[in-house]
C-alpha cells in the first residue's frame, strides 16, 4: 500500500506491486475471510510513541469518518452519513458506513496525528454510548503501556460540535480525563446555585441557579477568566469564561434510561473570540465546555488551542481516503471494511515509524522541508520504497498454487444477494409514558 506509485485506485493494482509477492485472488480472500487480533493491535498502537501537549498531557481528538456506499444495496449496517457539498446548504445524507476514529494530536500545526482506533458505527448503536465505550478502551490501553502515570496530567479529549461533553465527562468520570468539545450558539446552561441561608420553611434545597442563555448577553454574570492572545492567522483571540457552568438534564432523550436522580456535571464554559477568519470578515463567536473546573488564564487558553488541534484529524481523513486508498475498494461485507480499516491505520503508523529516516524526494515545484523530521505524510510515503528495502520482512514466502476452475462457463449466478435497508434500527421512545410502558 505504501510502495505503489500514486493514490490507492483498486485492490488489482495493490498485486502488481513488486513487493506484493502474492497474487490478487489471495488479496480479496485476505480480506474477506481474514482476522485481526484488534486486542493486541491496540496494544500495539497505545505502546508507540505519541505527541504531547507543551505541558506534557495527552491530547486525544474524536471523529466520524465516513466510508460512503450509496449503490451498495446487498451491503448490510449502513446508515445515512450526513457529508458536506459545495455551498451552502449543500449537506447531503448519503447510506455508508461511519467509522468513529481516536487519534492523538500534535501540540502545534501539522498533518501528523497518531491513529489509535477505529470503531464502525451500526444500526442499533446509540454514537454516544459506543464512543464512551471506545475511549474506555483506549484510556485503558494508554495507561497500561504506561503512557500515563500517577500525578500526571488528566488526558484531554476533544471533539467537535455533536459531541455530548457532559455526557462523556459522566461516563468517564471514573478516568484520568477532561472532555472538552465546541456547542451550538442556541444553548442554555445554568449557573451554580448562589450560598444561601437556609430557609426556615425547610424545602428541597436547589439544583440549579439562573439560565445562562448564549444568544442573550443579558443573562451573562461576570465572568472568571479574560484572556487576549495574539495570534498571526486570526489576530487578537479573547477566551472569556464562566466557572462551574453546568446543563440542566432531563429524563428524555439520552437520560431516559437513567435511575434516580440526573447528575450535576459542573465544568467551565469558553467564549472564544477572534478579529478575522481566512474569507470571513466577521467571524462568530464559539462557545466550548470543558469538564475541568477552577481553570487559571494559562489553562483556559491552552483549552481553546487544544481545540483548534482536533481539525488536524481532517488532515488525517484526507490522507487515508486520497492517498491510502480507504474508501476505494468496493466490498460488500462490512466485516471486511473493518479489516482493510486496520490495514489502513497499520500502515499510517508505519509512516509515522518511518518520518524519521524518510528523505525529502520532492517534486520541482514543491518548497523543500528546512527542520529534519518534519516531513508531511505524502512525503513520507513518496520515500518509504527506498525504507522498506532495509526492514525484515514478518510475512512468510508464498507458495506456489493454480487458481481455481471458477464458475463453470455458460453458468449463471442463481443465489441471488440479500439486499437490506438503510438506517437505524431501535428508536427511542419520544416521551417517558411511552418508556414506561415499554420498560413496563
Amino acid at each position: 500500500m505504501l510502495c505503489t506509485e500514486g493514490p490507492v485506485k483498486t485492490l488489482v493494482d495493490l498485486s502488481l506491486a513488486p513487493e506484493h509477492r502474492r497474487g490478487h485472488g489471495a488479496l480479496y480472500s485476505a480480506l474477506g475471510a481474514g482476522g485481526v487480533d484488534m486486542a493486541r493491535f491496540r496494544g500495539l498502537l497505545a505502546g508507540q510513541r505519541l505527541p504531547r501537549a507543551a505541558d506534557g498531557r495527552l491530547m486525544l481528538a474524536v471523529d466520524v469518518s465516513n466510508r460512503l456506499r450509496p449503490d451498495a444495496a446487498t451491503s448490510s449496517d449502513r446508515l445515512f452519513c450526513h457529508t458536506y457539498g459545495r455551498g451552502q446548504g449543500q449537506a447531503q445524507m448519503i447510506p455508508g458506513w461511519p467509522y468513529s476514529v481516536i487519534a492523538a494530536l500534535d501540540p502545534g500545526r501539522s498533518s501528523w496525528t497518531a491513529l489509535l482506533d477505529a470503531v464502525r458505527l451500526g444500526p442499533a448503536c446509540d454514537t454516544a454510548t459506543v464512543t464512551a465505550a471506545q475511549l474506555r478502551e483506549v484510556v485503558t490501553g494508554l495507561i497500561e503501556a504506561g503512557q500515563w502515570r500517577d500525578g500526571d496530567a488528566n488526558i484531554l479529549i476533544v471533539a467537535d460540535a455533536g459531541y455530548d461533553p457532559a455526557r462523556l465527562a459522566h461516563a468517564l468520570s471514573d478516568l484520568p480525563v477532561e472532555a472538552f468539545a465546541r456547542l451550538r450558539s442556541d444553548r442554555v446552561f445554568c449557573r451554580p446555585v448562589p450560598a444561601r441561608p437556609r430557609s426556615p420553611r425547610g424545602g428541597r434545597p436547589a439544583k440549579h441557579g439562573g439560565l445562562f442563555r448564549f444568544t442573550d448577553p443579558e443573562t451573562w454574570h461576570t465572568p472568571s477568566v479574560t484572556t487576549h492572545t495574539r495570534t498571526e492567522r486570526y489576530g487578537t483571540a479573547a477566551a472569556t469564561a464562566w466557572n462551574r457552568m453546568h446543563p440542566r438534564l432531563t429524563h428524555r432523550s439520552v437520560w431516559i434510561d437513567h435511575d434516580g436522580e440526573l447528575p450535576v456535571i459542573a465544568g467551565t464554559l469558553i467564549r472564544l473570540t477572534v478579529e478575522y477568519l481566512p474569507g470571513d470578515r466577521h467571524p462568530k463567536p464559539v462557545w466550548l465546555w470543558t469538564s475541568a473546573v477552577d481553570l487559571p488564564a494559562e489553562q483556559v487558553n491552552r483549552a481553546w488551542q487544544a481545540f483548534l488541534r482536533c481539525f488536524d484529524l481532517e488532515h488525517t481523513f484526507r490522507l487515508l481516503k486520497q492517498t491510502l486508498g480507504a474508501s476505494c475498494p468496493k466490498l460488500r461485507d462490512p466485516e471486511s471494511a473493518d479489516r482493510w480499516t486496520s490495514l489502513i491505520i497499520a500502515a499510517h503508523a508505519q509512516l509515522r515509524l518511518a518520518c524519521p529516516a524518510a528523505s525529502d524526494l520532492r517534486r520541482p515545484w514543491e518548497k523543500p522541508v528546512t527542520e529534519p523530521g518534519k516531513l508531511t505524510p505524502a512525503r513520507v510515503c513518496r520515500g518509504f520504497r527506498n525504507i522498506r528495502g532495509k526492514t525484515p520482512i514478518p510475512a512468510r514466502a508464498p507458495k506456489p498454487s493454480r487458481p481455481g476452475p471458477g464458475r463453470p462457463p455458460g453458468t449463471h449466478n442463481r443465489h441471488h444477494a440479500t439486499r437490506h435497508d438503510v438506517g437505524k434500527i431501535p428508536k427511542r421512545p419520544a416521551s417517558i409514558t411511552a418508556h414506561r410502558s415499554t420498560t413496563g
